[in-house]
């Protein structure tokens, strides 16, 4: 997709739009001049593509307003996640680097991969298919256009994430939006409420401000009541959050008593948005963490998409950075079988091409669903491996649908559905410089829960997908495509995705190191705090290779043993 329409200045960060005549509403979205307008007679904007011109406010409508990166390097947590990034760096170099075979290149391989590679080892890594990014793979079709496994969204409480980007000096590649959450209003099809967090209030109260400041989907009672229920988290901390993992947002809420409206208004978006299942089955941890960290960030909360495609845009600078350092990363390379010793320890990963690797330690990076199905028999009773059977990977949809016009009921930002079959959806046209199209929106929704929908056909989910948008854009599209049409579309199925966060699960969950010497796992299914995200997935990559690194005189004896044994045979 060409990138003309985007207009920045000296700094990606500064904001940039697409501007027309009113009298031309086809080349014009109006989503966001509603509540941008009184920024624009500071911006320096582009009528002809490519030709900066100052231009007042009256004739021109806003489309896209980008924002700059907030402040965030000074905050506990990511100084923490900076502190953990710097150990690799600084460690003492290997005498000789370990070899350090993973299997999977998403989020959790290539960030294992990385801090290995800043401590002077060499890891292998290993991808079964042609794309890199496991579960933030994209591929780009006959036409150009790509189309993702998932709706990939950056908060700035996403401190590991935050710094890997600017470790590897592409933090102009986070586009970041207003700070505010918008949610459809079911009762009122084509119309939002939004939570709008002030700059000017510190956290929490620009976040207590932003509910109270609502009063479309909440009462001032329902208001109180949540409050309150909230206050043993509040004050418990880490410790309460995390002992809440045995109930249901549905059943603490009720425990809590919190109106039943609450959880209708609020948490089933919520719930949807962050595991893809509805509050009767999510674990309320899940819940209170995101709130957590919402409520104690100032910029928690705010959200920013990716520039461009994320298998490039985010993947390969961190395989660049590996590759510079020694690394290597193959891909097509699946893993068949894990290969044991006579020790039971792992003497090789057996490909399904029919070579073996070997190394001096293995990861399995890859999701729980498949890293079970490859557990040698052997190990399958040990307790460390036993209690994986409780993580199961729930099934999940993304959809693209491309329109032949520019939708104008939506917002630069993501959009919370509150479908009972959709997610959260975003104008990729607008939100996403390599998407962008001042012509033609491509909406891509998150289709969830997916359990009832993943063995449908494509063609099933298209046509519920669009009763549900013609709710949303009532003056724009219809069920039966008499108003904007379906140029074409995508339907990406993952049938199991990030590990299903339903109550009791916390228990479950492994450290990085296992109980095999010299095997180590990588994944959000691990233990680490951020559960299934993609900032849970770089942390547990971190995790990971903080074990092996600790571990380093142990698996240099291993591998010297080894060797000694391999010359007198």
């Amino acid at each position: 997709m060409s990138h003309l329409g985007y207009s920045f200045a000296t700094q990606s960060t500064s904001k940039y739009a697409l501007l027309g005549n009113l009298s031309n509403p086809t080349s014009v979205s109006s989503g966001c001049s509603e509540f941008m307008g009184n920024s624009v007679r500071n911006c320096s904007f582009s009528k002809e593509f490519g030709k900066k011109q100052r231009i007042g406010y009256s004739p021109l409508k806003v489309v896209c307003v980008d924002y700059p990166r907030p402040e965030l390097d000074n905050t506990a947590n990511f100084l923490e996640a900076a502190y953990l990034s710097s150990t690799f760096r600084n460690s003492p170099r290997p005498k000789k680097p370990l070899e350090v075979v993973i299997a999977g290149a998403g989020l959790a391989g290539l960030s294992t991969a990385k801090y290995l590679a800043d401590a002077g080892h060499k890891p292998i890594l290993l991808e079964a298919r042609d794309v890199l990014g496991g579960k933030i793979a994209a591929w780009k079709d006959k036409d150009g256009d790509w189309y993702e496994t998932g709706l990939h969204i950056f908060f700035g409480a996403y401190p590991n994430v935050q710094n890997l980007f600017g470790e590897l000096g592409i933090n102009d590649r986070l586009q970041w939006k207003e700070h505010s959450m918008i949610f459809a209003m079911p009762s009122k099809p084509g119309e939002f409420s939004r939570f709008d967090f002030e700059e000017v209030l510190p956290a929490p109260l620009n976040g207590i401000w932003a509910i109270l400041r609502n009063n479309e989907m909440l009462t001032w009672p329902e208001k109180i009541k949540f409050a309150i229920g909230l206050l043993p988290a509040m004050v418990g901390g880490q410790s309460y959050v995390e002992a809440q993992d045995g109930l249901s947002v549905q059943e603490w809420m009720r425990k809590q008593g919190v109106p039943d409206r609450v959880t209708d208004e609020v948490f089933i978006a919520m719930s949807k948005a962050l595991n893809f299942i509805n509050p009767d089955e999510l674990s309320m941890q899940c819940i209170l963490i995101a709130l957590n960290r919402f409520l104690q960030e100032k910029h928690g909360s705010k959200m920013a998409f990716l520039d461009g495609n994320p298998p490039e845009r985010l993947c390969m600078p961190i395989v660049e950075h590996i590759e510079s350092l020694g690394g290597e990363v193959r891909l097509n390379s699946r893993l068949q079988k894990i290969k044991l010793a006579q020790d039971g320890t792992v003497d090789s990963f057996l490909l399904t091409n029919g070579k073996e690797v070997r190394g001096d330690a293995y990861v399995s990076a890859a999701p729980v669903d498949i890293l079970k199905l490859l557990l040698p028999d052997e190990w399958k009773e040990i307790s460390y491996f036993k209690k994986l059977d409780k993580l199961v990977g729930v099934p999940v949809i993304n959809v693209h649908i491309w329109f032949d016009r520019k939708l104008k009921n939506t917002y630069d930002h993501l959009l919370f559905s509150r479908s009972n079959i959709l997610s959260v959806y975003a104008d990729m046209s607008l939100t996403c410089k390599e998407y962008y199209d001042p012509n033609k929106s491509m909406l891509e929704l998150v289709f969830a829960p997916a359990e009832e929908w993943i063995a449908r056909s494509d063609t099933d989910i298209i046509e519920a997908t669009m009763k549900e948008l013609a709710k949303l854009f009532p003056d724009e599209i219809a069920a039966d495509g008499s108003k904007a049409k379906i140029l074409k579309y995508h339907v990406v199925k993952t049938p199991r995705s990030v590990y299903k966060t339903v109550p009791n699960c916390e228990p479950c969950r492994p450290l990085q190191r296992s109980p095999i010497e010299g095997f180590y796992l990588s994944g959000d299914f691990t233990k680490q705090k951020y559960l299934a995200s993609m900032e849970g997935a770089v942390l547990s990559g971190k995790f990971c290779a903080q074990a092996i690194v600790q571990d380093y005189e142990l698996l240099a004896a291993r591998a010297q043993r080894e060797l000694a044994g391999a010359g007198n045979v």
